[in-house]
């Protein structure tokens, strides 16, 4: 049986490392409740191609 409620899971992408050229992607898999933030999620994660803490934005 499928879980009630409004807490969705959403994929977390690296906004600098897209910018910067390099090979591969820094993605982080979260949960956020779609009625209380109803905008795109924006954390600091850390990225470990680039080894330092960037700002990851939420995609889909």
């Amino acid at each position: 049986m499928a879980k009630k409620g409004n807490r969705v899971q959403v994929i977390m992408e690296c906004t600098e490392h897209k910018t910067s050229g390099m090979p591969g992607t820094s993605r982080y898999i979260t949960t956020k409740n779609k009625k209380n933030t109803t905008d795109r999620l924006e954390l600091k994660k850390f990225n470990p191609v680039l080894r330092r803490v960037t700002v990851h934005k939420e995609i889909k």
